[in-house]
């Protein structure tokens, strides 16, 4: 498995506006894309930052996902409220995961 870690700043007092994008995020998911988990969280004690880790079977399958042409359309509405509400761009740390444990 390959999984991502992407942090951002988000501007102030757009917090409640992650859920707009979480749900434009989740509508453009395709079948067989190799997404087996997606989580968004937010700090405790600094709410302007957001990680989300996103799981992938492989990171072939990541970055064939990043090029999948049917996501265009519904990514335009996700990247214009990126764009919005994001104090500057996004980091990614590409990861491999090596072990998980699930209770």
């Amino acid at each position: 498995m390959w999984a991502q870690l992407i942090k951002v700043r988000l501007k102030p007092g757009r917090e409640a506006d992650l859920s707009l994008l979480i749900e434009q995020l989740r509508v453009t998911e395709q079948p067989g894309s190799g997404l087996v988990r997606s989580t968004a969280m937010q700090d405790t004690n600094d709410p302007s930052r957001v990680y989300m880790m996103v799981v992938f079977e492989s990171e072939e399958q990541a970055r064939a996902r990043e090029n999948d042409p049917r996501r265009d359309e519904g990514l335009q509405a996700a990247r214009a409220t990126m764009a919005e509400i994001f104090d500057g761009p996004p980091e990614f740390v590409d990861l491999t995961v090596f072990n998980e444990l699930s209770f």
